[in-house]
This record gives structure tokens, sequence and C-alpha cells, in this order.
């Protein structure tokens, strides 16, 4: 992979981590078009690695005052507002902790499975998506309950082609919860899972391990950084005006797409 590749794939990343239609399937499908084959399993990890932390890197720009609010309460050592959101996250984050600590080479195998794949799951992210054209906006507060079946949407997108943000608060929004509470809660969760996985991936050495020159990284993690501050920002105003309708049709679009030319 060099760097011009690197720039694509880091930009494609950027903007699908955050907007509805799967940065899985669309760095898949990017792959296929750039003629990037990347079999080499630590080369893969390395890949990853670099671009999740990227966005990551965005979301705390843009939730950086949340964040610290969060920490602050957190760490008064009482059953706050604080205190209770940040469990609610670490309850949404059960499902997918379990699914990476004993199915992860299971999930890892699915990558590279073909675009036929990607295709069926951008079409089912699509129909989860026109769902929520149907939901009515509400104040509801998310719960427990509601933190937990997000968890579970959050596992369900670890196949390459369903968006974790589209999925996640397209099932926030059926619940009933507020549009601009959904966002938040979406992004604010995943913060941790790939933290986590990062940090497990360092210390295996899967990414000291990579072919990768590190300048393709450096490209595909600065390309990666900006367009996801940028996607992030745009996708908060996206969902407060509920306009995910069109991303579910850019997403059947691209799934029929891509299973006919798979």
């Amino acid at each position: 992979m060099d760097s011009l590749q690197a720039l694509i794939l880091g930009i494609i990343q950027g903007l699908t981590e955050f907007l509805p239609v799967s940065s899985s399937g669309h760095l898949e499908i990017g792959k296929a078009l750039l003629g990037v084959d990347i079999q080499n399993l630590d080369d893969n990890v390395a890949s990853t690695v670099v671009v999740h932390g990227a966005t990551v890197l965005s979301t705390i720009c843009i939730f950086w005052k949340d964040i610290w609010a969060l920490l602050c309460g957190l760490f008064k050592f009482e059953w706050n507002t604080e205190t209770k959101y940040v469990a609610k996250i670490a309850l949404s984050m059960i499902p997918i902790a379990i699914v990476g600590l004993f199915f992860k080479d299971y999930v890892e195998e699915m990558f590279g499975s073909g675009l036929a794949l990607v295709g069926g799951c951008l079409i089912f992210t699509a129909v989860l998506l026109a769902f929520t054209f149907y939901a009515k906006a509400k104040d509801k507060e998310i719960s427990f309950k509601d933190a937990f079946i997000i968890g579970v949407a959050q596992v369900i997108a670890v196949l390459p082609g369903v968006s974790r943000s589209g999925s996640t608060i397209a099932t926030g929004l059926l619940l009933g919860n507020k549009r601009s509470e959904v966002s938040r809660f979406s992004f604010l969760m995943v913060l941790a899972p790939i933290i986590g996985e990062n940090l497990l991936s360092i210390f295996d050495g899967e990414l000291a391990n990579s072919s990768i020159d590190a300048m393709p990284l450096i490209v595909g993690f600065l390309a990666a950084f900006i367009s996801g501050l940028l996607a992030c920002k745009l996708m908060i105003k996206i969902v407060n005006k509920g306009k995910l309708i069109y991303f579910a049709i850019y997403c059947l679009i691209v799934g029929a797409i891509a299973i006919i030319f798979a």
C-alpha cells in the first residue's frame, strides 16, 4: 500500500466511520477498486489500528467537553448524572466485548470474504435506516435497557457492510430516544472498545510486525482524522434533522452495485 492509496482509504474511513454507510464495507470496496491486496494479517491489523485510532481522536476532539464532564462526575465517586451515563455506556459495551474476546478470529475471517457479503450487508443497513424515517422524534432518555439493546446493535455492525453508527443510531431512534442524545451516545460508546482493541493489537506486537512503511500509515492517519472531524459534525446535524433516509437510498444503490460486480 502506497501513500496515495493510504490517503484515499484514510478519507474513506474518516467519512464513513461517522456517516451511516459502513466504514468496513466501503474500505473493502475501496481496496478492491484501488487494487490494494493486504493478505498479511499483521499489515491488515496495522492499517486498521491506524485509521481507527484517527477516528477515535476525531471523536474526542468533537466531544471533549462531554468527555471531560463525564470524567469529572465519575471521579466524584458518587451516583450522579455523569456516573449513571458512564454506567449505561459500560453496559452497552458488554455485547461487543464478548464478541471481541471470544469470536475475534471469526470476525477477522469475514473481512476479505468478497463484495457479495459487503453488498448484502449494505442493503441490510439501508433497510434499517429506512425504518427510522417512520420513527417519531421523542424526548425519551436512554435507559439501561435501551443502552444494552443499542450495544447489541453494535455487535451486528462487525459484519463488513453493516454501519456501526447507522445501526446504533437507528436502533436508538426506533426505541424512541431523543435524536441529539442518540447520536451523542452512539459516538461516545465506541471509544473504549476501539481504544481497547487497538491497545491489545499493539501489546500483541501485531502493529510492530507490519511490513507497511511508516509514511503510508501517517498519511492514512491524517486523512482519516481530518475527514473524520468533518463527518462527525455533519452526522450530528443530519441525525437532528432526521435525514437518514437519504443514506438508506445510498446504501441500497451501493449494495446492489457491489453484488452485481462481486
